[in-house]
C-alpha cells in the first residue's frame, strides 16, 4: 500500500523561514482492518526524512496498524536544513501531537491504542513524548559553548552558525523553550532505533516513565555511541525491552537506503510489531 501524502500547518507554531505557519509534511498509511486502528506514529533522524522509516511502516501497516509519518521542519532534506530545526529538538514531539491530531480527525484511531517510534533524533522524539525532558542547565551551556557539541555530519558548524544568528540572551530562552515538558498522554508506547542526545535530558525524567519501551542499538554506532545512548535509555526507563542488533551493526543500518547484509532492519521491524501488538 502507498501512503496517502499530505502537507499541513500548524498555525500556531511559526516557520523559521518567516513564510507563515509551521509546515509539517505527513505521509499516512490507513489501516487494513475495519474499525478503530492501534497507530503508530513515526520521527525519523536528524536530517531525514519520513522516508526513511518506510522499511518499519510497511509491516506495521501490515499488522494492521495505521501508521504516519513526518518530515520535521528545518531538519528534513525534504525541506530546508535550518538551525533551529537541529538545535531546537523539543519542537519534534510538538510536531508528532501535531499530526496525531490530524489523523484522529480524518480517520478511525483507538484511542487507547497509540504509540510511536523513532530513530536516532527520532528517537529521542519519542521519549519526549512519553515524558523524557532536557536539562535546561545543559542545554543553556550547550548553546552558549561552554561544552563540547556532539557531531552532526548533517550539519557539521552547528553550534556556531546558533551562536552567530542569536544573542547570549536569546539563547538562554531557546535553551528554556528546549527544555519545556512536551510529553503527549495519548501516546502509550514507544520504540527507540539508536536514540540519541541521551546527555541532555535528566534522569529523573527518564526514570518516571511507565509507558512500555522498546530500544535497539547496533554495537558499533559511532554517531549515537551505544554507551552514552541507548543503553542510558534502556537503563533509566523502568520498562524498557532493550538489546542489541549486531556486534557489527552501525548507526545507518536503520536507514532503508543502505546495505543491509543481516537483515537488520527486518528483524527490528519485526521485533516492532511484536511489542506494539502486545502492548496496544
Amino acid at each position: 500500500m502507498q501512503p496517502e501524502t499530505v502537507l499541513l500547518h500548524d498555525a500556531t507554531r511559526p516557520s523559521w523561514t518567516g513564510s507563515g505557519p509551521r509546515p509539517i509534511r505527513a505521509r499516512v498509511w490507513p489501516s487494513r482492518r475495519r474499525g478503530p486502528a492501534a497507530t503508530v506514529l513515526l520521527s525519523h533522524g536528524t536530517g531525514g526524512a519520513g522516508e526513511d522509516l518506510d522499511w518499519l511502516a510497511a509491516p506495521l501497516n501490515e499488522a494492521g496498524f495505521l501508521v504516519a509519518s513526518v518530515d520535521h521542519h528545518g531538519n528534513s532534506y525534504n525541506d530546508e536544513y535550518l538551525v533551529e530545526g537541529f538545535t531546537l529538538v523539543s519542537e519534534r514531539p510538538t510536531d508528532i501531537s501535531y499530526l496525531l491530531d490530524h489523523v484522529q480527525g480524518h480517520y478511525d484511531v483507538d484511542e487507547r491504542r497509540i504509540g510511536s517510534a523513532g530513530f536516532s533524533l527520532g528517537g529521542y522524539t519519542v521519549a519526549a513524548l512519553l515524558g523524557a525532558q532536557i536539562d535546561t542547565w545543559v542545554m543553556s551551556a550547550l548553546f552558549a559553548g561552554h561544552v563540547a557539541a556532539p557531531h552532526v555530519p548533517e550539519f557539521p558548524d552547528l553550534i556556531e552558525a546558533l551562536r552567530a544568528k542569536y544573542s547570549i540572551e536569546q539563547l538562554e530562552l531557546l535553551a528554556q523553550s528546549a527544555a519545556r515538558p512536551v510529553r503527549d498522554p495519548r501516546v502509550r508506547a514507544g520504540a527507540l532505533f539508536a536514540p540519541g542526545i541521551a546527555e541532555v535530558l535528566t534522569p529523573a525524567s527518564l526514570r518516571m516513565i511507565e509507558a512500555p519501551v522498546l530500544v535497539r542499538w547496533g554495537d558499533v554506532d559511532d554517531i549515537t555511541p551505544p554507551a552514552e545512548n541507548a543503553h542510558v535509555y534502556a537503563d533509566l526507563m523502568p520498562r524498557a525491552e532493550a538489546g542489541s542488533v549486531g556486534a557489527t551493526a552501525g548507526h545507518y543500518v536503520f536507514l532503508g537506503d543502505r546495505e543491509d547484509p543481516s537483515h537488520v532492519r527486518e528483524a527490528a521491524a519485526s521485533d516492532a510489531v511484536d511489542f506494539f501488538t502486545r502492548h496496544l
